[in-house]
């Protein structure tokens, strides 16, 4: 069963939260000096998504 604040984030685009696998993926990726944009698309995020994760 969906509770009603799923259902908005589905309509909104937003997706469920990231694991903490693909989070240390995208930590780990960024110690390699990749770039926001390589992450992105190596691990199918957005760029929104990864800078969030980079600068939090």
């Amino acid at each position: 069963m969906q509770t009603a604040s799923t259902n908005i984030c589905e309509r909104m685009g937003r997706s469920q939260k990231l694991s903490e696998f693909k989070r240390g993926t995208v930590i780990g990726c960024h110690l390699c000096n990749k770039s926001i944009r390589e992450i992105s698309l190596i691990l199918n995020i957005t760029r929104s998504t990864v800078s969030g994760i980079i600068t939090n």
